[in-house]
């Protein structure tokens, strides 16, 4: 979603979720935080990026990655959450 305008990203969230909707799996690689938030199931890579990432450090929903102590994506989401 990098360079998209919200409300297309709103229009992406909503095609994307028609497709769940119609039975389909859509994986999708992102980093944009309120999609991520959106997601049914998270699988993040990490702890950090090249030679230190790699491993799943957390899989689930949002709410269990937030939960997880082991990801750098669970405190973002955590952290938008509270705003």
């Amino acid at each position: 979603t990098t360079g998209l305008h919200f409300e297309d990203i709103r229009i992406l969230l909503e095609s994307l979720q028609r497709l769940v909707d119609e039975g389909n799996t859509v994986v999708v690689i992102e980093h944009n935080l309120d999609v991520i938030a959106q997601s049914d199931w998270i699988i993040d890579v990490g702890p950090g990026g090249g030679p230190d990432g790699g491993e799943i450090v957390a899989q689930g929903p949002p709410s269990a990655i937030v939960e997880s102590n082991r990801s750098e994506t669970g405190r973002f989401l955590a952290e938008a959450a509270a705003k």
